[in-house]
């Protein structure tokens, strides 16, 4: 679907096209669709990175200034306000707002590993990893998320705006494999589903893609190929991606977004004609934490002893990753909530960092963990959206009660301290890491506060997720 009424005309300078960028920003819907891998010619073997989290120990991105926790915390409610919007299929208003603002600003196959490291260092709450693009390859930082589809990369020139990066923006003409897309091509048609955007066109025929975020963020540019490095060896000729032209948000000095979600257009989706269509990571802690990996394609499933759940897919948003959580005990006892209490859709993501539990489900979990918690150490005022808070730093708290999440199937987190309780060192008080989403019809949300330290298996093809304690190493 092509929005050719609203073409640039023919002769537009740079300005027209800022313009049309911006404008376009305005033109948001939501879909998705899914992807079945090809399963000719697979090389049977895993791509593996290093993972990082911007704030973790060894990060070379570490920001002089990071955003406050209460910031991280704003970002996150309006994350987890725009997956429960994607899921029930009521847009936000987010992008409209944000577009409007930028409109008068303007006008005015072996075994691969990459490190992942927590995304505090570069200003988000995320995890990041180091991609090469293009011919000869240059390295960039960029966020990886689960509940994302599409990768993008801030390109020169910056025909609208680009926020500050660690490293100097891509450079497209430099490249002598990068080519940007026309409107006719299969890529573009798939751009809605990948960005919940229609795609427009210039009239040079140039595909123009949109992606745009729940808490206002958005980048959009040229939909683009090139060929995609993540070691000196291992290439994918022709990966698309976007070329941003127009970059703003909660991105903080990472490079751009690539998506591990459930589309064709995902970076997982595009490798896994070469790898296989599976991956896992290994989510270091935001605050000291090492070891972190990412590791694609079908041999990632090996060398952990993973117990699996079933993937499953929500007709309303097949994109992301749901499972079904069946059960959680504190201290060895089971929550006394109904089996029904637990049916909220459930999904895993990389992105949010505070779990959410349907309201119920959570009030007795607070209840179970406060009654033990409370007899032991002083209580604290709720700090921003967490509502059960105690005095003193993690450290001083080895008698966290063990809390236990429980899947469908043979799958299980058995939660560390770290993964139960946020240390908010500001604020010398550690709160309990779980939230109730209140949201009607909404979703509940496996954060990575709790993933963190664990092997997360995506067995796509096999439509299942695994879990293995002592992942990062």
């Amino acid at each position: 679907m092509y929005l050719n009424q609203y073409s640039i005309p023919k002769g537009a300078g740079e300005m027209e096209l800022v313009w049309f960028l911006s404008y376009f920003f305005l033109l948001a819907t939501s879909s998705f669709a899914g992807h079945q891998e090809a399963e000719q010619g697979l090389n049977h073997s895993a791509l593996h990175l290093t993972l990082y989290h911007v704030q973790g120990h060894g990060s070379p991105m570490t920001s002089q200034s990071p955003p406050s926790f209460s910031e991280l915390l704003s970002h996150d409610q309006a994350r987890v306000k725009h997956l429960n919007s994607r899921f029930t299929k009521t847009r936000t208003s987010g992008a409209t707002n944000s577009a409007s603002h930028k409109s008068e600003h303007l006008f005015g196959p072996k075994f691969i590993s990459t490190p992942l490291n927590p995304g505090l260092s570069i200003g988000a709450g995320n995890y990041y990893v180091k991609i090469g693009l293009g011919t000869p390859p240059s390295y960039y930082p960029v966020l990886v998320d689960t509940g994302s589809s599409f990768s993008w990369l801030q390109c020169q020139p910056c025909l609208g705006y680009c926020h500050p990066q660690v490293v100097p923006y891509f450079d497209p003409t430099a490249s002598s494999t990068n080519k940007k897309l026309s409107c006719t091509t299969p890529e573009c048609n798939s751009l809605k589903e990948a960005t919940l955007n229609d795609p427009a066109c210039t009239s040079a025929n140039e595909c123009v893609y949109e992606a745009s975020y729940g808490d206002k963020s958005f980048s959009s540019g040229y939909l683009s190929q090139d060929s995609l490095s993540l070691t000196q060896s291992e290439t994918l000729p022709g990966f698309v991606y976007g070329c941003g032209q127009d970059n703003e948000g909660y991105f903080g000095k990472s490079a751009g977004l690539f998506g591990l979600a459930r589309n064709k257009l995902s970076m997982i989706s595009q490798l896994s004609t070469k790898y296989g269509y599976a991956f896992s990571y290994c989510l270091p802690t935001a605050k000291g934490g090492s070891g972190g990996s990412l590791t694609i394609g079908r041999d990632s499933l090996m060398g952990s002893s993973y117990k699996f759940t079933p993937m499953l897919t929500n007709s309303r948003e097949s994109s992301l990753y749901f499972l079904s959580l069946s059960a959680i005990a504190v201290a060895g006892r089971t929550l006394g909530v109904t089996e029904a209490e637990y049916k909220a859709p459930t999904i895993i993501d990389s992105g949010t960092v505070i779990s959410r539990l349907p309201m119920s489900v959570y009030a007795v979990l607070r209840d179970e963990f406060t009654k033990i918690m409370s007899s032991k150490h002083e209580t604290a005022p709720a700090y921003s959206i967490l509502d059960t808070c105690y005095k003193g730093s993690l450290k001083e708290m080895s008698d966290v009660p063990e809390v236990r999440m429980v899947f469908q199937g043979e799958a299980y987190l058995t939660l560390a301290p770290h993964n139960i309780l946020y240390d908010i060192a500001e604020e010398n008080i550690t709160c309990l890491a779980f939230i109730g989403n209140s949201a009607s019809d909404g979703i509940a949300i496996i954060g990575n506060t709790q993933q963190q330290t664990y092997s997360v298996a995506y067995d796509v093809t096999n439509s299942r997720i695994g879990f293995a304690a002592g992942g990062c190493s």
